[in-house]
């Protein structure tokens, strides 16, 4: 069985056991969460799509661990006017373990 899920403005097809990197959640390492805005669940013959979300559906997941991802060099630079700037950036994220589909 599988499910689009969204969470931070994307959305993510998931089965139960993936692990995913996504954007970063208020919530401690081994905590269970909640997704209530599931748009399909896919199961064969028994598919539901919702419009917008499917009612009564839920992904439930397990928070693996918070961290950064690597680190990406932003270099801005203006010709003829001697003015750059180097800056760098890593973008937080929530990793999570996909543990149950519910209908």
């Amino acid at each position: 069985m599988k499910a689009v899920i969204v969470t931070g403005g994307k959305q993510y097809t998931v089965a139960e056991g993936d692990v995913l990197f996504i954007e970063k959640l208020n919530a401690e390492e081994n905590a269970t969460i909640k997704f209530d805005e599931v748009l399909a669940v896919l199961d064969g013959e028994n598919s539901k799509i919702g419009a917008p979300v499917v009612e009564g559906a839920a992904v439930e997941a397990k928070v693996v661990k918070n961290g950064k991802g690597k680190k990406l060099t932003i270099f801005k630079y203006k010709a003829k006017k001697n003015e750059k700037k180097k800056m760098g950036h890593r973008q937080p994220y929530t990793k999570v373990e996909i543990t149950k589909i519910a209908l």
